[in-house]
């Protein structure tokens, strides 16, 4: 089991004949991804090949989901273009659709999330996304979806949920270090409005019988980690470990991450921090610290 994503998903890549689409579809194929589709306007009839795989690409999304059947999409399309292409998947039925891109204008995303469908989920924008680790060094049965390093992964138990992509990667080594292996990682992205929410993701790893534990991170501005926590505090008996950035942000500056801003006190660092403490999630002090607070809460 795994949420999400499994070594069956059938993935189409949106501008896989760029550098950077291509760059990680390369990676995503090496990792064991059903890589079944690539979407460039004008560029259809082209055949992306790599390792022996050959993907055909397409002029539009709804095309290559009724050849292929792809049920994914990950969107490598510069801002400008990018909203249009997550709505384009959601046209087409996608069930899934994970947006890479950073920086898309806020009112392209205000449009997006008025007209999405039900149907489809969106993890994103400005994400690393998904990965649902393999086994064995050549990942049989994994699947990457996304920036994310494939070799810093382990199959196993821990479900890691995080808006920050390098602290995702920082906590995923540190378990596979430590020998525990992760069911599903979800970089959820930084930006103040997405598809996908800590509380979101948190549900299914509670619904997910393979997922033990979980490692939530999160940071400055919102209340999406607060939500989420509270939730928690009801409906999951499942041990986890929270990690807030920022602390040391002033009010009123945006740091890093579009979303990252302090607009109140509970916005803080500090006082994300007490309400998970509050709320029975183990709280890392730093980012050294994510998975062995977590094995500490979770008597390992």
């Amino acid at each position: 089991m795994s949420i999400l994503v499994n070594e069956n998903t059938k993935v189409l890549v949106q501008g896989i004949t760029g550098s950077f689409g291509a760059r990680h579809a390369r990676l995503s194929i090496e990792y064991g991804t059903r890589i079944v589709a690539g979407v460039t306007p004008t560029k259809g009839g082209q055949i992306f090949e790599h390792g022996g795989v050959k993907v055909p690409v397409f002029d539009t999304v709804s095309s290559a989901v009724r050849e292929t059947g792809a049920t994914v999409s990950v969107i490598f399309v510069p801002p400008a273009y990018a909203g249009d292409a997550i709505l384009e998947g959601v046209d087409a039925g996608l069930e899934l659709v994970v947006c890479i891109t950073e920086g898309i204008p806020v009112m392209d995303m205000m449009r997006v999330r008025a007209m999405m469908n039900p149907a489809t989920r969106l993890v994103g924008p400005n994400c690393p996304g998904i990965v649902t680790p393999g086994h064995g060094e050549k990942s049989q049965g994994g699947c990457r979806i996304g920036i994310s390093p494939g070799y810093i992964h382990k199959r196993g138990n821990v479900g890691v949920v995080s808006r920050s992509g390098t602290l995702t990667y920082e906590a995923v080594w540190q378990l596979t270090q430590l020998g525990y292996g992760q069911s599903t990682c979800v970089g959820i992205g930084g930006d103040p409005i997405n598809g996908t929410s800590h509380l979101d993701v948190l549900k299914m790893f509670n619904d997910d019988p393979e997922t033990e534990a979980i490692i939530m991170i999160g940071e400055i501005g919102g209340k999406a980690e607060v939500e989420a926590a509270r939730w928690a505090s009801e409906h999951c008996a499942k041990p986890i470990a929270g990690f807030i950035a920022g602390a040391t942000a002033p009010a009123g500056r945006r740091m890093g991450h579009a979303g990252a801003i302090v607009g109140g006190v509970d916005d803080t660092a500090a006082a994300k921090k007490r309400i998970l403490a509050e709320c029975g999630i183990a709280v890392a002090e730093t980012p050294a610290v994510m998975a062995s607070t977590l094995l500490e809460r979770w008597g390992k």
